[in-house]
Protein backbone atom coordinates (compact mmCIF):
# COMPACT_ATOMS: atom_id res chain seq x y z
CA UNK A 1 0.00 0.00 0.00
CA UNK A 2 1.39 3.40 -1.24
CA UNK A 3 2.19 5.96 1.74
CA UNK A 4 -0.74 7.92 0.23
CA UNK A 5 -2.93 5.19 0.53
CA UNK A 6 -1.86 5.09 3.97
CA UNK A 7 -2.37 8.34 4.62
CA UNK A 8 -5.95 9.01 3.53
CA UNK A 9 -7.28 5.52 5.14
CA UNK A 10 -6.21 7.09 8.57
CA UNK A 11 -6.86 10.34 8.19
CA UNK A 12 -3.33 12.07 8.46
CA UNK A 13 -1.04 14.05 6.75
CA UNK A 14 1.36 12.48 3.78
CA UNK A 15 4.96 13.39 5.49
CA UNK A 16 3.82 11.86 8.56
CA UNK A 17 3.34 8.29 7.30
CA UNK A 18 6.38 9.01 5.39
CA UNK A 19 8.57 10.05 8.22
CA UNK A 20 7.34 6.87 10.16
CA UNK A 21 8.26 4.69 7.25
CA UNK A 22 11.48 6.19 6.91
CA UNK A 23 11.79 5.61 10.75
CA UNK A 24 11.05 1.81 10.18
CA UNK A 25 13.50 1.37 7.72
CA UNK A 26 16.71 3.64 9.42
CA UNK A 27 16.38 1.04 12.01
CA UNK A 28 15.97 -2.06 10.20
CA UNK A 29 19.23 -0.89 8.08
CA UNK A 30 21.10 0.16 10.75
CA UNK A 31 23.86 -2.00 11.06
CA UNK A 32 25.20 -4.57 8.24
CA UNK A 33 26.02 -8.12 8.70
CA UNK A 34 28.78 -8.90 6.37
CA UNK A 35 30.43 -12.30 7.85
CA UNK A 36 29.47 -14.53 4.96
CA UNK A 37 29.74 -11.93 2.39
CA UNK A 38 32.15 -13.19 -1.24
CA UNK A 39 31.00 -11.80 -4.02
CA UNK A 40 29.83 -8.38 -4.74
CA UNK A 41 28.78 -6.54 -8.47
CA UNK A 42 29.05 -2.65 -8.47
CA UNK A 43 27.44 -0.50 -10.93
CA UNK A 44 25.55 2.67 -11.01
CA UNK A 45 22.09 4.12 -12.26
CA UNK A 46 20.95 6.94 -13.22
CA UNK A 47 18.60 8.79 -10.76
CA UNK A 48 18.03 12.36 -11.97
CA UNK A 49 18.54 13.71 -15.98
CA UNK A 50 22.09 14.77 -16.94
CA UNK A 51 25.35 12.68 -15.27
CA UNK A 52 23.34 12.54 -11.50
CA UNK A 53 24.19 8.82 -10.82
CA UNK A 54 23.67 6.82 -7.62
CA UNK A 55 26.32 3.55 -6.86
CA UNK A 56 25.06 0.44 -6.03
CA UNK A 57 26.21 -2.64 -4.94
CA UNK A 58 24.75 -5.98 -4.34
CA UNK A 59 25.62 -9.19 -2.58
CA UNK A 60 25.31 -11.67 -5.54
CA UNK A 61 24.91 -14.39 -3.45
CA UNK A 62 21.47 -13.69 -2.00
CA UNK A 63 20.54 -10.52 -4.68
CA UNK A 64 20.49 -7.95 -1.70
CA UNK A 65 21.35 -4.39 -2.27
CA UNK A 66 23.73 -3.95 0.50
CA UNK A 67 24.86 -0.36 -0.79
CA UNK A 68 24.12 2.73 -2.34
CA UNK A 69 25.74 6.64 -2.35
CA UNK A 70 25.08 9.23 -4.62
CA UNK A 71 27.40 9.98 -7.52
CA UNK A 72 30.20 7.04 -9.35
CA UNK A 73 33.26 8.46 -7.75
CA UNK A 74 36.06 6.86 -5.81
CA UNK A 75 35.05 8.21 -2.81
CA UNK A 76 31.39 7.22 -3.34
CA UNK A 77 32.23 3.79 -1.66
CA UNK A 78 34.35 5.00 1.25
CA UNK A 79 31.12 4.16 3.49
CA UNK A 80 31.40 0.84 2.47
CA UNK A 81 34.98 0.07 3.39
CA UNK A 82 34.26 1.58 6.45
CA UNK A 83 30.64 -0.52 7.43
CA UNK A 84 32.62 -3.61 5.83
CA UNK A 85 35.46 -3.47 8.37
CA UNK A 86 37.01 -7.34 8.87
CA UNK A 87 34.78 -8.31 6.68
CA UNK A 88 37.02 -7.17 3.48
CA UNK A 89 39.10 -9.51 3.68
CA UNK A 90 36.41 -12.67 3.08
CA UNK A 91 35.27 -10.82 -0.55
CA UNK A 92 36.68 -13.14 -3.13
CA UNK A 93 35.61 -10.91 -6.03
CA UNK A 94 33.49 -8.19 -7.07
CA UNK A 95 32.00 -8.09 -10.72
CA UNK A 96 31.95 -4.18 -12.21
CA UNK A 97 32.20 -2.40 -15.42
CA UNK A 98 35.64 -0.73 -16.38
CA UNK A 99 35.09 2.55 -14.90
CA UNK A 100 38.18 3.90 -13.32
CA UNK A 101 36.97 4.87 -10.18
CA UNK A 102 35.33 1.66 -9.25
CA UNK A 103 38.31 -0.29 -9.77
CA UNK A 104 41.00 2.14 -7.91
CA UNK A 105 38.66 2.33 -5.10
CA UNK A 106 38.28 -2.13 -5.17
CA UNK A 107 42.01 -2.24 -5.75
CA UNK A 108 43.08 -0.04 -2.78
CA UNK A 109 40.43 -1.43 -0.66
CA UNK A 110 39.66 -4.92 -1.82
CA UNK A 111 43.41 -5.99 -2.66
CA UNK A 112 42.75 -9.57 -2.09
CA UNK A 113 39.67 -9.43 -4.30
CA UNK A 114 39.59 -10.30 -7.95
CA UNK A 115 38.25 -8.22 -10.18
CA UNK A 116 35.96 -9.07 -12.86
CA UNK A 117 34.93 -6.98 -16.34
CA UNK A 118 31.12 -7.78 -16.49
CA UNK A 119 30.66 -9.16 -19.48
CA UNK A 120 27.35 -7.49 -20.29
CA UNK A 121 29.11 -4.25 -20.12
CA UNK A 122 31.79 -5.75 -22.72
CA UNK A 123 29.01 -6.51 -24.86
CA UNK A 124 27.55 -3.29 -24.51
CA UNK A 125 30.66 -1.46 -25.18
CA UNK A 126 30.88 -3.66 -28.76
CA UNK A 127 27.80 -3.03 -29.87
CA UNK A 128 27.76 0.70 -29.08
CA UNK A 129 30.52 0.84 -31.61
CA UNK A 130 29.09 -1.16 -34.06
CA UNK A 131 26.14 0.99 -33.96
CA UNK A 132 28.95 4.05 -34.43
CA UNK A 133 30.34 2.65 -37.14
CA UNK A 134 27.07 1.91 -39.12
CA UNK A 135 26.15 5.61 -38.35
CA UNK A 136 29.32 6.59 -40.18
CA UNK A 137 29.16 4.51 -42.96
CA UNK A 138 25.45 5.25 -43.12
CA UNK A 139 26.47 9.02 -43.69
CA UNK A 140 29.81 7.96 -46.21
CA UNK A 141 27.22 6.29 -48.20
CA UNK A 142 26.16 8.47 -51.23
CA UNK A 143 24.16 5.68 -53.22
CA UNK A 144 20.05 6.40 -52.20
CA UNK A 145 19.70 3.20 -52.60
CA UNK A 146 22.44 1.53 -50.38
CA UNK A 147 21.59 3.87 -48.12
CA UNK A 148 17.84 3.11 -48.09
CA UNK A 149 19.29 -0.52 -47.24
CA UNK A 150 21.21 0.66 -44.30
CA UNK A 151 18.53 2.74 -43.17
CA UNK A 152 16.74 1.45 -40.00
CA UNK A 153 19.28 -1.92 -39.78
CA UNK A 154 21.18 -0.99 -36.04
CA UNK A 155 18.74 -3.25 -34.51
CA UNK A 156 19.62 -6.17 -37.14
CA UNK A 157 23.31 -5.77 -35.88
CA UNK A 158 23.11 -6.06 -32.30
CA UNK A 159 20.50 -8.89 -32.69
CA UNK A 160 22.09 -12.11 -31.36
CA UNK A 161 22.58 -13.96 -35.06
CA UNK A 162 20.32 -16.80 -33.92
CA UNK A 163 17.52 -14.66 -33.02
CA UNK A 164 16.65 -13.11 -36.02
CA UNK A 165 13.34 -13.71 -37.76
CA UNK A 166 13.03 -15.61 -41.16
CA UNK A 167 9.36 -14.87 -41.49
CA UNK A 168 10.20 -11.15 -41.33
CA UNK A 169 13.40 -11.46 -43.79
CA UNK A 170 15.42 -10.05 -40.97
CA UNK A 171 18.77 -12.23 -42.13
CA UNK A 172 18.45 -11.42 -46.02
CA UNK A 173 17.91 -7.83 -44.71
CA UNK A 174 21.24 -7.79 -42.83
CA UNK A 175 23.00 -9.64 -45.42
CA UNK A 176 21.95 -7.04 -47.61
CA UNK A 177 23.25 -4.45 -45.37
CA UNK A 178 26.50 -6.40 -44.64
CA UNK A 179 27.19 -6.76 -48.56
CA UNK A 180 27.05 -2.58 -48.85
CA UNK A 181 30.41 -2.06 -46.86
CA UNK A 182 33.28 -4.93 -46.38
CA UNK A 183 34.14 -3.01 -42.56
CA UNK A 184 30.93 -3.12 -41.33
CA UNK A 185 30.75 -7.14 -42.73
CA UNK A 186 33.52 -7.79 -40.94
CA UNK A 187 32.51 -5.99 -37.19
CA UNK A 188 29.31 -7.66 -37.13
CA UNK A 189 31.07 -11.25 -37.42
CA UNK A 190 33.68 -10.19 -35.04
CA UNK A 191 31.03 -9.10 -32.66
CA UNK A 192 29.03 -12.46 -33.15
CA UNK A 193 32.61 -14.27 -32.64
CA UNK A 194 33.40 -12.65 -29.44
CA UNK A 195 30.11 -14.12 -27.91
CA UNK A 196 31.72 -17.20 -27.93
CA UNK A 197 34.60 -16.18 -25.47
CA UNK A 198 31.96 -16.48 -22.69
CA UNK A 199 31.54 -19.88 -23.40
CA UNK A 200 35.05 -21.24 -22.88
CA UNK A 201 35.84 -23.36 -19.84
CA UNK A 202 39.47 -22.25 -18.69
CA UNK A 203 41.63 -19.52 -18.82
CA UNK A 204 44.00 -20.54 -21.13
CA UNK A 205 41.53 -21.25 -23.58
CA UNK A 206 40.41 -17.61 -22.84
CA UNK A 207 44.06 -16.36 -23.12
CA UNK A 208 44.25 -18.00 -26.69
CA UNK A 209 40.94 -16.56 -27.71
CA UNK A 210 41.28 -13.12 -27.03
CA UNK A 211 44.60 -12.73 -28.73
CA UNK A 212 43.62 -14.15 -31.62
CA UNK A 213 40.19 -12.18 -31.63
CA UNK A 214 42.43 -8.97 -31.27
CA UNK A 215 44.68 -9.73 -33.65
CA UNK A 216 41.79 -9.87 -36.42
CA UNK A 217 40.71 -6.56 -34.96
CA UNK A 218 43.72 -4.77 -35.23
CA UNK A 219 44.45 -6.44 -38.76
CA UNK A 220 40.87 -5.20 -40.02
CA UNK A 221 42.13 -1.62 -39.91
CA UNK A 222 38.70 -0.38 -38.28
CA UNK A 223 39.53 2.23 -35.86
CA UNK A 224 36.70 1.62 -34.01
CA UNK A 225 37.49 -1.96 -33.81
CA UNK A 226 41.26 -1.19 -32.58
CA UNK A 227 40.39 1.18 -30.08
CA UNK A 228 37.90 -1.59 -28.68
CA UNK A 229 40.45 -4.54 -28.69
CA UNK A 230 42.97 -2.70 -27.13
CA UNK A 231 41.00 -1.64 -24.16
CA UNK A 232 40.13 -5.35 -23.57
CA UNK A 233 43.98 -5.92 -23.82
CA UNK A 234 44.62 -3.48 -21.52
CA UNK A 235 41.72 -4.89 -19.00
CA UNK A 236 42.54 -7.92 -19.56
CA UNK A 237 43.28 -9.52 -16.00
CA UNK A 238 39.90 -8.81 -14.92
CA UNK A 239 38.63 -10.40 -18.64
CA UNK A 240 40.44 -13.37 -17.33
CA UNK A 241 39.18 -13.60 -13.88
CA UNK A 242 35.33 -14.25 -14.85
CA UNK A 243 36.88 -18.03 -15.68
CA UNK A 244 37.73 -18.17 -12.23
CA UNK A 245 34.46 -16.53 -10.47
CA UNK A 246 32.05 -16.78 -13.45
CA UNK A 247 29.84 -13.68 -12.18
CA UNK A 248 28.42 -11.30 -13.48
CA UNK A 249 26.39 -7.56 -12.76
CA UNK A 250 23.38 -9.34 -14.44
CA UNK A 251 21.47 -9.47 -11.35
CA UNK A 252 22.72 -6.14 -10.45
CA UNK A 253 20.74 -5.25 -13.77
CA UNK A 254 17.73 -6.57 -13.08
CA UNK A 255 18.04 -4.49 -9.40
CA UNK A 256 18.49 -1.67 -11.63
CA UNK A 257 15.66 -2.35 -13.11
CA UNK A 258 13.33 -2.20 -9.92
CA UNK A 259 15.20 1.08 -8.91
CA UNK A 260 14.01 2.50 -12.04
CA UNK A 261 10.20 1.62 -11.07
CA UNK A 262 11.05 3.06 -7.49
CA UNK A 263 11.80 6.26 -8.95
CA UNK A 264 8.86 6.49 -11.05
CA UNK A 265 6.87 5.59 -8.71
CA UNK A 266 8.57 8.45 -6.09
CA UNK A 267 8.44 11.06 -8.88
CA UNK A 268 9.87 14.44 -7.75
CA UNK A 269 11.59 12.74 -4.43
CA UNK A 270 13.40 15.00 -2.76
CA UNK A 271 14.67 12.58 0.07
CA UNK A 272 17.97 10.91 -1.17
CA UNK A 273 18.10 9.18 2.24
CA UNK A 274 14.52 7.54 1.95
CA UNK A 275 15.14 6.40 -1.41
CA UNK A 276 18.11 4.85 -0.90
CA UNK A 277 16.33 2.90 2.45
CA UNK A 278 13.96 1.87 0.02
CA UNK A 279 16.32 0.44 -2.33
CA UNK A 280 17.75 -1.64 0.96
CA UNK A 281 14.03 -2.77 0.91
CA UNK A 282 13.36 -3.73 -2.91
CA UNK A 283 14.84 -7.75 -1.84
CA UNK A 284 14.37 -9.00 2.01
CA UNK A 285 18.09 -11.15 2.35
CA UNK A 286 17.01 -14.50 4.68
CA UNK A 287 20.27 -15.95 4.19
CA UNK A 288 23.76 -14.84 4.06
CA UNK A 289 24.03 -11.38 4.78
CA UNK A 290 21.75 -9.51 7.01
CA UNK A 291 20.59 -5.97 7.83
CA UNK A 292 19.39 -6.12 11.91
Amino acid sequence: MSINAIAEHLGVSWGLIKDIQKNHLKNKYKHLKAKNLKYLAIDEVAIHKGHNYLTVVMNLETGAVIYANKGRKKETLDDLWTKLNRSKKNIKAVAMDMWPAYISAVQKNLPNAKIIFDRFHITKRLNEQLRKLRTSIYREVKDRTKKEVLKGTTWLLLKNQENLDEDKDENQRLEEALEINKSLFFAYYLKEELRKFWELDTVEEAKKFLGDWCARAFASGIRRLRKFAKSLLSHRTGIFNYFRHKITTGPLEGMNNKIGTLKRKMYGFRDLEFFILKIYDLHNCTTGLKRV
